[in-house]
């Protein structure tokens, strides 16, 4: 085969890497884009966007069984579910499409579909013997599932993100193993779909709570709806042709073996770059294989290799990932002129119902950081008045800030309208507004948002700033 002379070649066609391309292009008109696997990006194909389809079914389903307290009866629900599953499927491929057609988009000769591992810093190889000689190269794997020990012995029954938006219908039983964001996002939506679910994790987690007293009140409030036990004792899981048991320690005590139809592995993800040779380019990697690198330039060392995305392992979420294919394809482009790019105040959203959201600095960074110059304002929701119209009046906000300076930190949120709020405070937080000055911020009647703005009153309090928080007050209108 004749071997190929490139300026920069891009690994991995995710987010991550169609960012890095096109970066890299507004540079160099020699770059490759390379892909191993199916085109479609793991928002479109596997993550945020099936997922969110099948949120958006269990909340109807939801709604319309608990419409009562509003003095409206629906009688008789019922879900379909070949119909919701097939509704899934469609819209996700749809949007799937969307990628394609920018993939398509892309020239020809600057894609190569094959899968690639590295035989020097500065060479790859395909499967079929190919070579590749790239000036520079960026690392856009993306991840891959983790499959605990425990689960290893599970075939047709075994679904993750991967596969589980394929089903032609809804099971009827599924056992979560993993209560993070996946986990306990599909599980509520099953839930709510009829699916009997049980939750097992490991270490007490859920959904990457950070703030022990907002973790305790979100364990409470899920068990309400399907068992959680974030700290299972399990001791195994066997696959038959009828289903999977489980044989696990019940909260009230009792060994218990219970059937499932299938067993959906939420346990977490891995940078996909095992089957890279990363030992042939004389990197440093860390204890998870990944090549060390600088978060600001994505540089990997002094070399000419990037990396960005999932396979960084460093924010597996969307717009980090965008953000990073952008900033390692842009140096990867203009090299050896590699500057800083602009990475944004951390921002995490979880769609249960209530939602989560984790904006700035966590409350274990700042334990770390900040040790005894911080403060912290805290809001119920359960009394808070649009909340409590809505019948969404479940949740806790907690926001940091720090002493002296009454800069605004950073926030945990379990509750109503979590995505919205999060931004609010994303933007604060990139915009290093202090404390004082969100507050000057105009906060309509009545909304949410008011929530916030009392957790902000609390917190400016402690800040030895602003005055104690007024209770009932009615300058901000009744239930505010």
């Amino acid at each position: 085969m004749t071997p190929l002379h490139i300026d920069v070649a891009v690994i991995g066609a995710g987010t991550a890497g169609m960012g890095a391309y096109r970066a890299a292009r507004a540079h160099t008109d020699s770059v490759l884009l390379i892909e191993g696997g199916a085109y479609g990006t793991t928002c479109a194909r596997v993550g945020c966007m099936p997922s969110k389809l099948l949120i958006a079914a269990a909340e109807a389903a939801h709604q319309a069984r608990h419409a009562h307290p509003f003095g409206i009866n629906v009688q008789g629900v019922t879900v379909d579910g070949a119909a919701v599953m097939a509704r899934v499927q469609r819209e996700r491929d749809r949007f799937v499409g969307f990628v394609l057609e920018t993939i398509e988009a892309i020239a020809p000769a600057d894609r190569l579909t094959a899968t690639v591992k590295f035989q020097d810093a500065n060479t790859l190889v395909t499967t079929q013997g190919q070579l590749i000689h790239a000036k520079r190269i960026v690392i856009a794997t993306g991840s891959t599932p983790i499959l605990p020990p425990v689960l290893k012995g599970l075939k047709a029954r075994l679904l993750t993100n991967e596969n589980v938006f394929d089903l032609p219908t809804l099971p009827t039983s599924l056992a979560v193993f993993g209560p993070g964001v996946v986990g306990m996002e599909l599980a509520q939506a099953m839930s709510r779909l009829g699916v009997q679910v049980k939750v097992f994790g490991v270490g007490g987690g859920i959904v990457g709570i950070q703030d022990p007293a907002i973790r305790d009140y979100a364990n409470t409030l899920f068990n309400d709806e399907f068992y959680l036990d974030a700290s299972a004792d399990v001791k195994s899981v066997k696959e038959s042709v009828n289903g999977v048991d489980v044989n696990y320690l019940h909260r009230d005590g009792a060994w218990k073996t219970e059937r499932f139809d299938y067993v959906l592995a939420a346990t977490g993800r891995a940078p996909d770059v095992a089957t890279l040779a990363l030992e042939n380019t004389a990197l440093a990697l860390n204890e998870r294989g990944v090549p060390l690198f600088d978060r600001s330039t994505l540089q990997c060392g002094n070399s000419t290799i990037f990396i960005a995305g999932d396979a960084s392992n460093d924010a597996p979420l969307l717009h980090e990932a965008a953000d990073q294919g952008r900033i390692a394809g842009t140096n990867a482009g203009r090299y050896p002129d590699v500057q800083p790019g602009l990475r944004r105040t951390p921002l995490a959203v979880v769609f249960t119902d209530p939602q989560v959201a984790s904006v700035g600095l966590n409350l274990k960074q700042l334990e770390q950081h900040f040790t005894g110059r911080f403060a912290e304002g805290v809001v119920s929701f359960e009394d808070q008045g649009r909340s409590r119209v809505m019948l969404r009046n479940k949740g806790i906000l907690k926001v940091y800030g720090e002493q002296g300076s009454g800069l605004f930190l950073g926030a945990e949120m379990f509750g109503p309208a979590a995505e919205h709020i999060g931004h609010l405070l994303a933007w604060a937080a990139q915009q290093r507004m202090t404390v004082s000055g969100m507050l000057e911020m105009p906060f309509y009647h009545p909304v949410i948002e008011e929530g916030l703005r009392s957790a902000l009153r609390d917190l400016n309090h402690k800040l030895h700033i602003g005055p104690p928080v007024i209770e009932r007050c009615m300058d901000c209108g009744p239930g505010a």
